[in-house]
């Protein structure tokens, strides 16, 4: 079988033992009904339940030695993706929140184009409005930035060739917070082939919502956790670290397709 026939999901998965098995079920019989070979990757980051059990039965299982949080734990899934040899490397979340089909559809969006990278655009979104707001800020910024509108500019589910991938991977330190908003201003300043497909946001799977800073299943929340207010802090500082002061490119210009 050659690579570009092979997708790989990586998932980075924290507590999400409750649903988690059936989500990857899900992933699989979807890749399996479009025909396409796929190999799931999870990453567990040092989950205190029994997160890489639940895991095991459908897919490949790194676990993590410490918690490291999202960002990183995202970075190291992509690093796995990228060491499987696979032709296209789709990102999604462990907590569920898409459907099977949506993830085939994103893989095979980006197999069948001329892309770069293919965004899953979340739509019905059930967010609390405090992430809502956070979401439209940096969107404005990254149009300030770079020129370019990006309509959903951390989503969690992508897919990347291999070779674009390795460069947006290199191009934020390991220990980055927001890497996919990184990902998301890099390929709008270097005018890579960007492609979007429209996608459901469903509700966390399972009910236990230990997995989350962000609220999830408090769409009525009136004031953002403490928490959740500390990391925006820090991760606005990262962005103009990296994508400001830095101002980081990781290619030369091309020619900017809009699926």
């Amino acid at each position: 079988m050659q690579a570009q026939d092979h997708v790989a999901v990586v998932i980075p998965a924290f507590n999400e033992a409750e649903a988690l098995s059936a989500f990857l079920a899900e992933i699989r019989a979807s890749f399996a009904a479009v025909g396409r070979s796929v190999t799931l990757i999870v990453v567990d980051d040092a989950s205190t339940d029994d997160t890489s059990e639940a895991g095991s039965a459908f897919a490949d299982v790194v676990r993590s030695p410490i918690n490291r949080g999202h960002g990183p734990t995202a970075l190291a899934a992509y690093g796995e993706g990228l060491r499987s040899g696979a032709g296209v490397i789709v990102h999604v979340d462990g907590d569920g929140q898409f459907y099977g089909d949506d993830i085939a559809r994103v893989a095979t969006a980006l197999d069948r184009s001329r892309h770069d990278v293919v965004h899953g655009v979340r739509r019905g979104r059930t967010d609390p409005w405090f992430r809502r707001c956070l979401s439209a800020l940096v969107r404005f910024a990254v149009l300030i930035l770079c020129g370019r509108s990006v309509p959903d500019v951390n989503t969690p589910l992508r897919a990347y060739h291999p070779d674009i991938l390795a460069r947006l991977v290199d191009g934020v330190p390991a220990d980055a917070l927001v890497p996919h908003v990184h990902f998301s201003i890099a390929e709008a300043r270097d005018r890579l082939r960007v492609g979007y497909v429209a996608v459901a946001s469903i509700p966390r799977r399972g009910a236990v919502a230990q997995g989350t800073m962000w609220g999830a299943g408090r769409a009525r929340a009136i004031l953002p956790p403490r928490r959740l207010v500390r990391f925006a802090g820090r991760a606005l500082a990262e962005l103009w670290r990296i994508d400001i002061v830095g101002s980081r490119r990781i290619s030369q210009p091309s020619t900017s397709v809009r699926g």
